[in-house]
Protein backbone atom coordinates (compact mmCIF):
# COMPACT_ATOMS: atom_id res chain seq x y z
CA UNK A 1 0.00 0.00 0.00
CA UNK A 2 2.71 2.50 0.85
CA UNK A 3 4.09 1.77 -2.37
CA UNK A 4 1.57 2.40 -4.48
CA UNK A 5 0.79 5.93 -2.53
CA UNK A 6 4.14 6.90 -2.69
CA UNK A 7 4.62 6.56 -6.63
CA UNK A 8 1.13 7.77 -7.13
CA UNK A 9 2.57 11.93 -7.47
CA UNK A 10 4.63 11.28 -10.14
CA UNK A 11 2.65 8.58 -11.90
CA UNK A 12 -0.38 10.40 -12.05
CA UNK A 13 1.02 13.40 -12.97
CA UNK A 14 2.76 12.01 -15.78
CA UNK A 15 -0.19 9.77 -16.87
CA UNK A 16 -2.63 12.50 -16.83
CA UNK A 17 0.41 14.01 -19.56
CA UNK A 18 0.19 11.67 -21.65
CA UNK A 19 -3.77 11.35 -21.93
CA UNK A 20 -3.36 15.30 -23.19
CA UNK A 21 -5.15 16.71 -19.66
CA UNK A 22 -3.98 19.96 -19.28
CA UNK A 23 -0.81 21.12 -17.50
CA UNK A 24 -2.32 22.62 -14.69
CA UNK A 25 -4.82 19.66 -13.69
CA UNK A 26 -1.90 17.24 -13.94
CA UNK A 27 -0.20 19.33 -11.88
CA UNK A 28 -3.23 19.36 -9.27
CA UNK A 29 -3.91 15.92 -9.55
CA UNK A 30 -0.23 15.62 -8.46
CA UNK A 31 -0.33 17.75 -5.55
CA UNK A 32 -3.28 15.93 -4.11
CA UNK A 33 -1.89 12.75 -4.36
CA UNK A 34 1.24 13.55 -2.97
CA UNK A 35 -0.93 14.83 0.03
CA UNK A 36 -3.27 12.24 0.06
CA UNK A 37 0.27 10.20 0.56
CA UNK A 38 1.40 12.08 3.36
CA UNK A 39 -1.68 11.78 5.53
CA UNK A 40 -2.11 8.61 5.28
CA UNK A 41 1.04 6.52 5.44
CA UNK A 42 3.77 9.66 6.21
CA UNK A 43 2.44 11.80 8.56
CA UNK A 44 3.33 15.08 9.58
CA UNK A 45 2.87 17.47 12.42
CA UNK A 46 2.07 20.87 12.96
CA UNK A 47 5.33 22.11 13.99
CA UNK A 48 7.08 19.74 11.05
CA UNK A 49 4.30 21.63 8.55
CA UNK A 50 5.33 25.11 10.32
CA UNK A 51 9.14 24.70 9.80
CA UNK A 52 8.73 22.90 6.31
CA UNK A 53 6.38 26.31 4.81
CA UNK A 54 8.71 28.68 6.52
CA UNK A 55 11.87 27.02 4.44
CA UNK A 56 9.86 26.41 1.38
CA UNK A 57 7.89 29.50 0.58
CA UNK A 58 10.56 31.87 0.09
CA UNK A 59 11.88 29.78 -2.67
CA UNK A 60 8.44 29.19 -4.04
CA UNK A 61 7.64 33.16 -4.38
CA UNK A 62 11.23 33.58 -5.72
CA UNK A 63 10.89 31.31 -8.37
CA UNK A 64 7.19 32.47 -9.31
CA UNK A 65 8.35 36.24 -9.87
CA UNK A 66 11.27 35.26 -11.77
CA UNK A 67 8.92 33.58 -13.96
CA UNK A 68 6.66 36.96 -13.94
CA UNK A 69 9.87 39.16 -14.65
CA UNK A 70 10.89 37.04 -17.91
CA UNK A 71 7.50 37.00 -19.28
CA UNK A 72 6.64 41.05 -18.71
CA UNK A 73 10.60 41.28 -20.09
CA UNK A 74 10.22 39.11 -22.91
CA UNK A 75 7.08 41.35 -23.80
CA UNK A 76 7.52 44.54 -23.57
CA UNK A 77 10.59 44.05 -25.57
CA UNK A 78 8.16 42.84 -28.55
CA UNK A 79 5.76 45.18 -28.01
CA UNK A 80 8.16 47.82 -28.62
CA UNK A 81 9.72 46.52 -31.35
CA UNK A 82 12.81 46.27 -30.05
CA UNK A 83 13.40 42.19 -30.28
CA UNK A 84 12.67 42.87 -34.65
CA UNK A 85 15.31 45.68 -34.47
CA UNK A 86 18.24 43.35 -32.72
CA UNK A 87 16.95 40.62 -35.50
CA UNK A 88 17.39 42.91 -38.33
CA UNK A 89 20.97 44.31 -36.99
CA UNK A 90 22.00 40.13 -36.42
CA UNK A 91 21.02 39.36 -39.69
CA UNK A 92 23.30 41.77 -40.98
CA UNK A 93 26.35 41.34 -39.11
CA UNK A 94 26.18 37.54 -38.85
CA UNK A 95 25.47 36.84 -42.77
CA UNK A 96 24.55 33.04 -43.60
CA UNK A 97 26.30 29.62 -43.41
CA UNK A 98 27.94 27.52 -40.75
CA UNK A 99 29.50 29.97 -38.76
CA UNK A 100 26.02 32.16 -38.43
CA UNK A 101 23.80 28.75 -37.06
CA UNK A 102 26.73 28.22 -34.76
CA UNK A 103 25.59 31.81 -33.61
CA UNK A 104 22.39 31.02 -32.90
CA UNK A 105 22.72 27.61 -31.68
CA UNK A 106 25.08 28.85 -28.98
CA UNK A 107 24.78 32.04 -28.48
CA UNK A 108 21.61 34.37 -29.70
CA UNK A 109 19.44 31.67 -28.55
CA UNK A 110 20.70 30.71 -25.07
CA UNK A 111 21.04 34.36 -24.28
CA UNK A 112 17.50 34.89 -24.96
CA UNK A 113 16.44 31.93 -23.12
CA UNK A 114 18.91 32.67 -20.16
CA UNK A 115 17.18 36.52 -19.74
CA UNK A 116 13.86 35.24 -20.68
CA UNK A 117 13.54 31.44 -19.87
CA UNK A 118 10.22 29.02 -20.89
CA UNK A 119 11.44 28.33 -24.87
CA UNK A 120 11.15 32.17 -25.48
CA UNK A 121 14.55 32.28 -26.98
CA UNK A 122 13.52 30.67 -29.90
CA UNK A 123 11.10 33.30 -30.73
CA UNK A 124 14.68 34.97 -31.91
CA UNK A 125 16.49 32.63 -33.20
CA UNK A 126 14.30 30.52 -35.31
CA UNK A 127 13.06 33.72 -37.17
CA UNK A 128 16.91 34.70 -37.92
CA UNK A 129 17.37 30.96 -38.97
CA UNK A 130 14.59 31.38 -41.91
CA UNK A 131 16.52 34.34 -42.96
CA UNK A 132 19.35 32.86 -43.70
CA UNK A 133 17.42 30.23 -46.25
CA UNK A 134 16.89 27.49 -44.66
CA UNK A 135 13.99 25.21 -44.90
CA UNK A 136 11.30 25.28 -42.76
CA UNK A 137 12.00 22.10 -41.04
CA UNK A 138 15.33 23.01 -40.83
CA UNK A 139 15.00 26.07 -39.27
CA UNK A 140 12.80 25.06 -36.54
CA UNK A 141 14.98 21.84 -35.77
CA UNK A 142 17.71 24.44 -35.36
CA UNK A 143 15.83 26.67 -33.45
CA UNK A 144 14.96 23.96 -31.09
CA UNK A 145 18.59 22.59 -30.84
CA UNK A 146 19.38 26.22 -29.08
CA UNK A 147 17.34 25.44 -25.87
CA UNK A 148 21.31 23.72 -24.76
CA UNK A 149 21.33 25.91 -21.95
CA UNK A 150 18.34 25.80 -20.17
CA UNK A 151 19.55 25.15 -16.78
CA UNK A 152 20.61 28.78 -16.92
CA UNK A 153 17.13 30.09 -18.44
CA UNK A 154 15.62 32.86 -16.97
CA UNK A 155 18.40 32.93 -14.81
CA UNK A 156 18.06 29.39 -13.37
CA UNK A 157 15.20 28.79 -11.16
CA UNK A 158 15.42 24.93 -12.67
CA UNK A 159 18.70 24.51 -11.12
CA UNK A 160 18.06 26.41 -8.19
CA UNK A 161 14.67 23.94 -7.53
CA UNK A 162 17.13 20.90 -8.23
CA UNK A 163 20.09 22.06 -5.80
CA UNK A 164 16.93 23.14 -2.95
CA UNK A 165 15.60 19.71 -3.23
CA UNK A 166 18.86 17.97 -3.25
CA UNK A 167 20.54 20.25 -0.38
CA UNK A 168 23.28 21.09 -2.48
CA UNK A 169 24.44 24.44 -3.08
CA UNK A 170 22.91 26.38 -5.96
CA UNK A 171 26.28 27.86 -7.34
CA UNK A 172 28.39 24.17 -7.08
CA UNK A 173 25.34 22.59 -8.77
CA UNK A 174 25.95 25.13 -11.79
CA UNK A 175 29.13 24.76 -12.14
CA UNK A 176 28.91 20.60 -12.47
CA UNK A 177 26.09 21.50 -14.78
CA UNK A 178 28.51 23.68 -16.82
CA UNK A 179 30.70 21.18 -16.95
CA UNK A 180 28.75 18.48 -18.33
CA UNK A 181 26.59 20.47 -20.21
CA UNK A 182 30.02 20.48 -22.68
CA UNK A 183 27.95 17.31 -24.03
CA UNK A 184 24.59 18.76 -25.32
CA UNK A 185 26.46 21.80 -26.70
CA UNK A 186 28.71 19.61 -28.81
CA UNK A 187 25.98 17.63 -30.11
CA UNK A 188 23.27 20.00 -30.83
CA UNK A 189 26.05 22.21 -32.47
CA UNK A 190 27.40 19.07 -34.59
CA UNK A 191 23.78 18.46 -35.68
CA UNK A 192 23.14 21.73 -36.36
CA UNK A 193 26.17 21.89 -38.46
CA UNK A 194 26.05 18.48 -40.14
CA UNK A 195 22.13 19.80 -41.33
CA UNK A 196 23.59 23.38 -43.19
CA UNK A 197 26.82 21.95 -44.29
CA UNK A 198 27.56 20.34 -47.66
CA UNK A 199 29.29 16.81 -47.45
CA UNK A 200 32.76 18.49 -48.62
CA UNK A 201 32.24 20.94 -45.88
CA UNK A 202 30.78 18.51 -43.07
CA UNK A 203 34.20 17.86 -41.33
CA UNK A 204 35.55 21.67 -41.15
CA UNK A 205 31.45 22.10 -40.06
CA UNK A 206 31.72 19.82 -36.77
CA UNK A 207 35.48 20.90 -35.83
CA UNK A 208 34.07 24.45 -35.85
CA UNK A 209 30.57 22.76 -33.71
CA UNK A 210 33.12 21.12 -31.48
CA UNK A 211 35.09 24.31 -31.27
CA UNK A 212 32.08 26.70 -30.55
CA UNK A 213 30.34 24.12 -27.97
CA UNK A 214 34.19 23.92 -25.88
CA UNK A 215 34.24 28.06 -25.70
CA UNK A 216 30.67 28.12 -25.24
CA UNK A 217 31.01 25.49 -22.02
CA UNK A 218 34.55 27.00 -20.52
CA UNK A 219 32.43 30.65 -20.83
CA UNK A 220 29.56 29.41 -18.56
CA UNK A 221 31.73 27.08 -16.14
CA UNK A 222 34.13 30.67 -15.46
CA UNK A 223 31.29 32.81 -15.56
CA UNK A 224 29.71 30.73 -12.73
CA UNK A 225 32.96 30.40 -11.22
CA UNK A 226 33.27 34.11 -10.97
CA UNK A 227 29.54 35.88 -10.70
CA UNK A 228 27.27 32.63 -9.30
CA UNK A 229 24.93 30.57 -10.84
CA UNK A 230 21.74 32.62 -12.10
CA UNK A 231 23.50 35.05 -14.57
CA UNK A 232 26.31 32.53 -15.93
CA UNK A 233 24.44 31.47 -19.35
CA UNK A 234 23.94 34.84 -20.11
CA UNK A 235 27.52 36.20 -19.53
CA UNK A 236 28.64 32.57 -21.38
CA UNK A 237 26.74 33.47 -24.32
CA UNK A 238 27.17 36.66 -24.65
CA UNK A 239 31.24 35.44 -25.10
CA UNK A 240 30.11 33.48 -27.77
CA UNK A 241 28.36 36.00 -29.71
CA UNK A 242 31.05 38.29 -29.37
CA UNK A 243 33.47 35.93 -30.74
CA UNK A 244 31.20 34.69 -33.76
CA UNK A 245 30.44 38.39 -34.62
CA UNK A 246 33.84 39.20 -34.46
CA UNK A 247 35.40 36.12 -36.53
CA UNK A 248 32.63 36.70 -39.13
CA UNK A 249 31.16 39.85 -38.90
CA UNK A 250 30.70 41.63 -41.85
CA UNK A 251 30.60 45.16 -42.62
CA UNK A 252 27.18 46.85 -43.52
CA UNK A 253 23.87 45.74 -43.15
CA UNK A 254 20.99 47.77 -41.36
CA UNK A 255 22.38 50.19 -38.27
CA UNK A 256 20.80 49.18 -34.45
CA UNK A 257 17.90 51.64 -34.40
CA UNK A 258 17.57 53.02 -31.06
CA UNK A 259 15.15 51.01 -30.05
CA UNK A 260 17.37 47.95 -30.62
CA UNK A 261 20.47 50.03 -28.41
CA UNK A 262 17.96 50.65 -25.39
CA UNK A 263 16.84 47.02 -25.15
CA UNK A 264 20.76 46.31 -25.03
CA UNK A 265 21.43 48.94 -22.38
CA UNK A 266 18.17 46.68 -20.18
CA UNK A 267 20.13 43.59 -21.21
CA UNK A 268 23.18 45.25 -19.50
CA UNK A 269 20.90 46.71 -16.69
CA UNK A 270 19.86 43.26 -15.79
CA UNK A 271 22.90 41.51 -15.47
CA UNK A 272 24.90 44.30 -14.01
CA UNK A 273 22.33 44.33 -11.59
CA UNK A 274 22.53 40.48 -10.70
CA UNK A 275 26.86 40.90 -11.14
CA UNK A 276 27.10 43.96 -8.95
CA UNK A 277 24.55 43.02 -6.24
CA UNK A 278 26.07 39.27 -5.82
CA UNK A 279 29.77 40.19 -5.50
CA UNK A 280 28.66 42.68 -3.54
CA UNK A 281 26.48 39.91 -1.19
CA UNK A 282 29.26 37.14 -1.76
CA UNK A 283 32.10 39.19 -0.32
CA UNK A 284 30.51 41.97 2.09
CA UNK A 285 29.88 38.83 4.25
CA UNK A 286 26.21 39.71 3.91
CA UNK A 287 23.82 37.37 5.56
CA UNK A 288 21.63 34.46 3.34
CA UNK A 289 18.83 36.66 3.53
CA UNK A 290 20.50 39.10 1.88
CA UNK A 291 20.80 37.12 -1.77
CA UNK A 292 17.22 38.45 -2.97
CA UNK A 293 18.99 41.69 -3.62
CA UNK A 294 20.77 39.90 -6.76
CA UNK A 295 17.85 37.46 -7.65
CA UNK A 296 16.81 37.81 -10.97
CA UNK A 297 13.14 38.18 -9.45
CA UNK A 298 14.05 42.00 -8.50
CA UNK A 299 16.28 42.65 -11.81
CA UNK A 300 13.92 41.57 -14.75
CA UNK A 301 11.29 43.63 -12.82
CA UNK A 302 13.93 46.13 -12.67
CA UNK A 303 15.37 46.51 -16.15
CA UNK A 304 11.59 46.11 -18.20
CA UNK A 305 10.44 49.45 -15.69
CA UNK A 306 13.41 50.71 -17.08
CA UNK A 307 12.67 49.90 -20.43
CA UNK A 308 9.69 51.33 -20.41
CA UNK A 309 10.37 54.60 -18.34
CA UNK A 310 8.71 53.27 -15.78
CA UNK A 311 5.52 53.14 -17.12
CA UNK A 312 4.42 49.58 -18.86
CA UNK A 313 1.80 49.78 -21.49
CA UNK A 314 -1.10 48.20 -20.66
CA UNK A 315 -1.01 45.21 -23.67
CA UNK A 316 2.52 43.97 -23.02
CA UNK A 317 1.20 43.96 -19.24
CA UNK A 318 -1.79 42.58 -20.10
CA UNK A 319 0.22 39.66 -22.21
CA UNK A 320 2.56 39.03 -19.39
CA UNK A 321 -0.33 38.44 -16.90
CA UNK A 322 -1.98 36.08 -19.01
CA UNK A 323 1.38 34.09 -19.88
CA UNK A 324 2.36 34.73 -16.14
CA UNK A 325 -1.56 32.99 -14.99
CA UNK A 326 -0.59 29.69 -17.39
CA UNK A 327 2.90 29.04 -16.40
CA UNK A 328 3.09 30.35 -12.94
CA UNK A 329 0.29 27.86 -11.18
CA UNK A 330 1.78 24.74 -12.94
CA UNK A 331 5.20 25.90 -11.99
CA UNK A 332 4.18 26.37 -8.62
CA UNK A 333 2.39 22.96 -8.00
CA UNK A 334 5.00 21.00 -9.33
CA UNK A 335 7.15 22.32 -6.84
CA UNK A 336 4.86 22.14 -3.89
CA UNK A 337 3.84 18.38 -5.02
CA UNK A 338 8.06 17.70 -4.97
CA UNK A 339 8.42 19.63 -1.58
CA UNK A 340 5.11 17.61 -0.24
CA UNK A 341 7.19 14.51 -0.63
CA UNK A 342 10.92 15.49 0.04
CA UNK A 343 9.18 16.68 3.49
CA UNK A 344 6.70 13.77 4.24
CA UNK A 345 9.53 11.58 3.55
CA UNK A 346 7.14 9.95 0.73
CA UNK A 347 10.91 10.59 -1.96
CA UNK A 348 12.84 9.22 1.12
CA UNK A 349 10.49 6.13 0.92
CA UNK A 350 9.99 6.00 -3.04
CA UNK A 351 13.62 6.15 -3.56
CA UNK A 352 14.48 3.37 -1.45
CA UNK A 353 12.50 1.49 -3.41
CA UNK A 354 14.16 2.08 -6.52
CA UNK A 355 17.11 2.22 -5.00
CA UNK A 356 16.66 -1.89 -4.53
CA UNK A 357 17.55 -1.70 -8.65
CA UNK A 358 21.06 -1.40 -6.75
CA UNK A 359 23.83 0.33 -8.86
CA UNK A 360 22.05 -0.36 -12.47
CA UNK A 361 19.82 2.39 -11.51
CA UNK A 362 22.88 4.95 -12.28
CA UNK A 363 22.16 4.29 -15.89
CA UNK A 364 18.33 4.79 -15.63
CA UNK A 365 18.10 8.46 -13.74
CA UNK A 366 19.07 10.67 -16.48
CA UNK A 367 15.79 9.25 -18.62
CA UNK A 368 14.04 9.48 -15.48
CA UNK A 369 15.25 13.85 -15.46
CA UNK A 370 15.16 13.77 -19.37
CA UNK A 371 11.07 12.11 -19.08
CA UNK A 372 9.59 14.74 -16.88
CA UNK A 373 11.40 17.63 -19.16
CA UNK A 374 9.29 16.15 -21.95
CA UNK A 375 6.53 15.48 -19.91
CA UNK A 376 6.54 19.07 -19.09
CA UNK A 377 8.22 21.38 -21.21
CA UNK A 378 9.94 22.33 -18.15
CA UNK A 379 13.33 21.93 -16.51
CA UNK A 380 11.36 23.53 -13.08
CA UNK A 381 8.92 21.10 -13.60
CA UNK A 382 11.03 17.84 -14.27
CA UNK A 383 13.15 19.32 -11.03
CA UNK A 384 10.25 19.87 -8.53
CA UNK A 385 8.78 16.32 -9.55
CA UNK A 386 12.13 14.26 -9.18
CA UNK A 387 14.87 16.27 -7.74
CA UNK A 388 13.72 15.15 -4.24
CA UNK A 389 13.71 11.40 -5.06
CA UNK A 390 16.67 11.30 -7.16
CA UNK A 391 18.74 12.49 -4.33
CA UNK A 392 17.55 10.06 -2.13
CA UNK A 393 18.54 7.36 -4.80
CA UNK A 394 22.05 8.54 -5.22
CA UNK A 395 22.47 9.22 -1.07
CA UNK A 396 20.70 5.35 -0.87
CA UNK A 397 23.44 3.66 -3.73
CA UNK A 398 26.64 5.93 -2.26
CA UNK A 399 26.81 7.63 -5.20
CA UNK A 400 28.50 10.79 -5.78
CA UNK A 401 25.77 13.25 -5.25
CA UNK A 402 27.08 16.23 -6.98
CA UNK A 403 27.61 14.83 -10.32
CA UNK A 404 24.14 12.24 -10.21
CA UNK A 405 22.51 16.03 -9.35
CA UNK A 406 24.13 17.25 -12.84
CA UNK A 407 23.24 14.64 -15.01
CA UNK A 408 19.93 14.65 -13.75
CA UNK A 409 19.62 18.55 -14.15
CA UNK A 410 21.10 18.45 -17.69
CA UNK A 411 18.94 15.97 -18.95
CA UNK A 412 16.26 16.95 -17.24
CA UNK A 413 16.95 20.93 -18.94
CA UNK A 414 17.87 19.35 -22.45
CA UNK A 415 15.12 17.39 -23.13
CA UNK A 416 12.21 20.53 -23.38
CA UNK A 417 13.91 20.76 -26.85
CA UNK A 418 12.05 17.69 -27.95
CA UNK A 419 8.47 18.35 -25.84
CA UNK A 420 5.20 18.40 -27.99
CA UNK A 421 4.68 22.09 -27.09
CA UNK A 422 8.54 22.82 -27.88
CA UNK A 423 7.95 21.28 -31.22
CA UNK A 424 4.82 23.01 -32.17
CA UNK A 425 5.47 26.55 -31.36
CA UNK A 426 9.09 26.27 -33.43
CA UNK A 427 7.06 24.80 -36.30
CA UNK A 428 4.81 27.94 -36.17
CA UNK A 429 7.50 30.51 -36.26
CA UNK A 430 9.38 28.49 -38.88
CA UNK A 431 6.09 28.67 -41.04
CA UNK A 432 6.12 24.68 -41.03
CA UNK A 433 2.92 22.49 -41.09
CA UNK A 434 1.89 19.04 -39.70
CA UNK A 435 3.62 17.03 -42.30
CA UNK A 436 7.19 17.81 -41.15
CA UNK A 437 6.14 17.89 -37.74
CA UNK A 438 7.50 13.89 -37.41
CA UNK A 439 10.62 14.83 -38.80
CA UNK A 440 10.99 17.33 -36.73
CA UNK A 441 10.12 15.28 -33.70
CA UNK A 442 11.90 12.28 -34.18
CA UNK A 443 15.31 14.42 -34.36
CA UNK A 444 15.12 16.55 -31.73
CA UNK A 445 13.72 13.36 -29.48
CA UNK A 446 16.75 11.19 -31.13
CA UNK A 447 18.95 14.40 -30.03
CA UNK A 448 18.04 14.24 -26.11
CA UNK A 449 18.36 10.46 -26.17
CA UNK A 450 22.15 10.60 -27.00
CA UNK A 451 22.35 13.07 -24.17
CA UNK A 452 20.69 11.42 -22.13
CA UNK A 453 22.70 8.21 -22.87
CA UNK A 454 25.97 9.86 -22.13
CA UNK A 455 24.90 11.10 -18.93
CA UNK A 456 23.53 7.73 -18.27
CA UNK A 457 27.44 6.25 -19.08
CA UNK A 458 28.96 9.10 -16.72
CA UNK A 459 26.95 7.98 -14.05
CA UNK A 460 28.00 4.24 -14.46
CA UNK A 461 31.43 4.88 -14.70
CA UNK A 462 31.37 7.28 -11.72
CA UNK A 463 29.38 4.66 -9.83
CA UNK A 464 32.46 2.15 -10.80
CA UNK A 465 34.73 4.72 -9.83
CA UNK A 466 33.33 5.65 -6.23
Amino acid sequence: MNAFLATSPVFSAILALGLGIRSLHAALLGVCAALLAAIIAFPLGAAEIGVATIKWLPLVLEVLLIVGGGLLMSEVLRHAGAQAALANWIKGRAGTGVAAVLLVVHGITPFAESVTGFGIGVTIGIPLLVYMGLTPRHAALIGLLGLCAVPWGSMGPGTMIAASLAGLGFDELGIASAALSVLPFAINGCVAAWLVSTPGERPRALLLALLSALVLALAVGLANLAFGTAPAGAVGSVAIICLHLLRGGRAGGEALLPIGRRALHAYGLLLGGVLIAGSLVRFSGLPETWHYIASPALWLFVAALWFCAGRVPAEPLGRAWKSWLQVAPVTGLFIIMGIVMAVSGTAAYLARLLADMGPGYLAISPFVGALGGFVTGSSSGSNAMFAATQAEIARSLGANLLLFMATHNVAAAISILASPGKIEMALQLAGGDGAQRRWVQRLAILVVLCSAALMALLNVLAGDWF
